[in-house]
């Protein structure tokens, strides 16, 4: 059971393209990524409870930056660049690429990732690869089922057992992981409880 957290406040701070100039690592911080497209920025303002703090587009590739917020001014939460279709050139793509790795890799106060994916559809290659990669970077992460307002509940848990049981060919374990719906408002306390209990941790090895 969670005990549900109560944002009080929730403030953008910086956009960077260097983890380096990223904020003083001095409280838990949580980052949000995910394919272009599947739900993240209505994610994160359902979370903040705050319709314009993460800027939604139609647009896949819009976010291009590493985005950080302060929460309750307790915790960050950072928006990073979706991966996948964004029409950008291979040399932008790479590029996003490395500041996302050097941002997951060095990025020392950094407590979880959360990992968007669509409910709406099986299992994509692409989310496996990057699942994988974070796994052999040892980056602690969780899963985030978006959009199952957009399915029936039976369809959404075919896909979400479909693509777990994919994770189940290279994983021994499998991340905790969360079904939400900006529509509804659905799987935010869960999400929020989470974030609420790490922090606790946070701050008794610090």
């Amino acid at each position: 059971m969670y005990f549900i957290m109560i944002i009080k406040s929730a403030a953008y701070i910086i956009s960077n393209v260097d983890w380096q100039k990223c904020p003083a690592p001095n409280l838990p911080e949580y980052a949000f990524i995910g394919r272009s497209n599947v739900g993240k920025s209505s994610l994160i303002n359902m979370l903040a409870n705050y319709d314009k703090l993460a800027k939604t587009s139609g647009t896949p590739g819009k976010t291009q930056l590493i985005n950080h917020f302060v929460i309750n001014d307790a915790w960050y939460l950072v928006d990073l660049p979706g991966y996948g279709f964004a029409k950008v050139s291979q040399s932008q793509r790479r590029q996003w690429e490395q500041m996302i790795e050097n941002y997951l890799r060095k990025r020392e106060n950094l407590v979880n990732v959360f990992v968007l994916i669509d409910s709406r559809h099986t299992p994509q290659k692409l989310d496996i690869d990057f699942i994988n990669q974070l796994g052999k970077w040892e980056v602690p992460f969780n899963l985030v089922f978006t959009k199952a307002d957009k399915n029936t509940q039976a369809e959404t848990s075919k896909n979400v057992k479909a693509f777990l049981n994919k994770l189940r060919e290279e994983w021994e374990f499998l991340p905790q992981h969360f079904i939400t719906s900006t529509v509804k408002k659905s799987g935010r306390d869960a999400i929020l409880g989470f974030i609420d209990e790490m922090n606790a941790q946070f701050r008794t090895t610090v």
